[in-house]
């Protein structure tokens, strides 16, 4: 029965690492920025160590190692993101990738060499919080001297940032969202109408509630990121006051924060020095060490607006359109079929960031969606009859 469990243990492992070192690989050929790209490759060189682990496993039992499959469904769309949309905009994918690997291994706690994959796992989750902190030098001794040169990056290369304040992930549930109300709204409607033969009174309503919703997301999340916005630019204004007011205390402060982290403490008070020495590097130090905020990173809310809008307005349009083109029972059934590929697919696209199984979100969302649409159509239906 153990041998069993191993083989498996083994065969599950494998197929994860060999996922893990193609994602890394591809990673590492995207990306721009040197020092991120080396941490792509680190974490690649890691996931071949640990894919050789498993081989060694496999043969050990007196099993042949598999050839190597083509990537999941998953790693594949997470590398087409990233070269549409470079590594930053992923890196929530990828991270979800991670915690799924450690359910799996997690399943297989007792096999002996998942303790030691477990703790080179838990290094690439320090690599990660040291990318998502803006700390992309190799060796974090270097990250003052390297400060400079991040911030000439980010203004060289501003197409990194283009998926930082989640733009992925709010495109996916605005467009779920839409897709869902729309579809519940266009149903009921159809399951009014279809009786009396006013069937041009869905594409009226279709219409009505797309425009209707996808105002009403753009309008909630302009004032939300607005506030937001004004609140961290207040919090930073009153940064740079204390840097002005007392900058003595704030090389004092940031001297502790290099301290906290193991400099000895000759080398960081070295460290803030050097960085008060530009007020600009010194106040950006301090926004991103005591406030965790990038302050270039503080996200548009024209741009939050915008996106909302034509996110929910793309998800709104699907279940309309065959009423548009169709008309009677065909223009229903056909707006059935396609809502229902729709909810599949955006309910498949949840996984890339939950890292749940694309089958099991999309029927999940599929459900939902029809769930939704199946009560507003029976509702519909009565009230067309007794009207």
């Amino acid at each position: 029965m153990q041998e069993i469990k191993d083989r498996a243990a083994s065969l599950a492992g494998l197929a994860l690492e060999r996922d893990a070192i193609f994602l890394y690989d591809a990673l590492a050929k995207i990306e721009k920025d040197p020092a991120r790209r080396s941490a792509f490759e680190r974490i690649a060189t890691s996931e071949r160590r640990h894919a050789a682990i498993w081989e060694a496993k496999l043969l050990s039992l007196g099993e042949s190692v598999p050839a190597a499959p083509r990537p999941s469904w998953r790693v594949r769309q997470i590398t087409l993101l990233a070269r549409l949309f470079g590594t930053r905009a992923v890196s929530d994918m990828v991270k979800a990738l991670e915690g799924y690997e450690e359910e799996v291994y997690g399943a297989h706690g007792d096999v002996p060499e998942v303790s030691d994959i477990a703790a080179d796992e838990a290094k690439h989750a320090d690599i990660w919080r040291e990318l998502d902190a803006g700390k992309t030098s190799e060796n974090g001794a270097r990250e003052g001297s390297h400060r400079a040169a991040l911030v000439e990056t980010k203004a060289r290369e501003p197409w990194h940032r283009a998926g930082n304040s989640g733009t992925l992930r709010a495109t996916i549930f605005g467009v779920s969202d839409g897709l869902v109300s729309n579809a519940a709204l266009v149903m009921g409607i159809a399951g009014a109408t279809t009786a009396t033969g006013q069937g041009g009174f869905v594409v009226l309503a279709g219409v009505a509630g797309l425009l209707a919703g996808a105002f009403s997301m753009a309008a909630g999340e302009y004032v939300s990121m607005r506030s937001q916005t004004e609140l961290l630019e207040r919090q930073i204004e009153l940064e740079r006051a204390e840097l002005e007011a007392t900058p003595e205390e704030e090389e004092r402060e940031i001297a502790a924060m290099y301290h906290a982290r193991g400099f000895p403490d000759e080398e960081a008070l070295a460290i803030a020095k050097r960085l008060m020495a530009d007020p600009a590097i010194a106040l950006e130090t301090l926004v991103r060490e005591e406030l965790g905020l990038d302050p270039e990173e503080l996200g548009s809310p024209w741009g939050a607006a915008i996106g909302s809008f034509v996110a929910f307005a793309i998800g709104a349009l699907i279940p309309l359109l065959p009423f548009v083109v169709l008309s009677g029972n065909m223009a229903l059934l056909g707006s059935i079929a396609v809502t229902a590929l729709a909810l599949f697919s955006v309910g498949a696209a949840v996984s890339l960031l939950t890292g749940k199984s694309a089958i099991y979100t999309g029927l999940r969302q599929l459900g939902i969606g029809a769930a939704a649409a199946a009560i507003t159509y029976a509702v519909g239906s009565l009230i067309g009859v007794n009207v």
